[in-house]
Parts: structure tokens; sequence; C-alpha cells
């Protein structure tokens, strides 16, 4: 079965049986605390880290978050903590 197919499936089943799209399909979960504080879970790596801008890889495509004094607070193989002024957030291919 060709993966776009079996990913296609894995949505309207995971969307019928109303399951958590981060557990079955591998989804990215970004929760936002105000203007300082984003965590995010199910994240790939990381494509750039800088003071003004950081991009991350996602499972499907790539998280850019800018701002002013970002960092990261931490990291696991699952879930990382940035913190700073957050001025924008973007999805990307």
């Amino acid at each position: 079965m060709r993966k776009e197919k079996r990913e296609h499936l894995t949505r309207q089943l995971t969307k019928s049986l109303e399951l958590p799209g981060d557990l079955m399909l591998g989804a990215s979960v970004v929760t936002v605390t105000g203007r300082t504080d984003l965590v995010i879970e199910n994240y790939k790596g990381i494509l750039e880290y800088r003071q003004d801008k950081i991009r991350l890889l996602l499972k499907h495509g790539q998280l850019e978050i800018t701002g002013r004094e970002l960092k990261i607070d931490y990291y696991t193989n699952d879930d990382m903590k940035i913190t700073g002024q957050i001025d924008r957030l973007e999805y990307g291919m």
C-alpha cells in the first residue's frame, strides 16, 4: 500500500474513532502560554537555534519560532520547552 494512502486511511480511522491525533499520527502538539513559554511534543529535531529564531523539524514539516532572547530550557526525545519573547510561529514544509 502506498504511503500516502496508508496515511489517509489512518487519518480517517483516527477521526472516526475520535482518537488523539498526536498518538495515532505522530502529530506535533504545540502549547503556548502567553508570549513567553512554548512546549512542543513529538518534534524530530532542531534545524536552527539562535536568540531570535528557532527552527524545528516536525514529522509533517517545520516550525519556525521567531522572537527575542529565545532559549531552549530543556529538551528530551519527546518534548522541548522554549522561553523568551515569542513574536511569531510559522509552519512550513
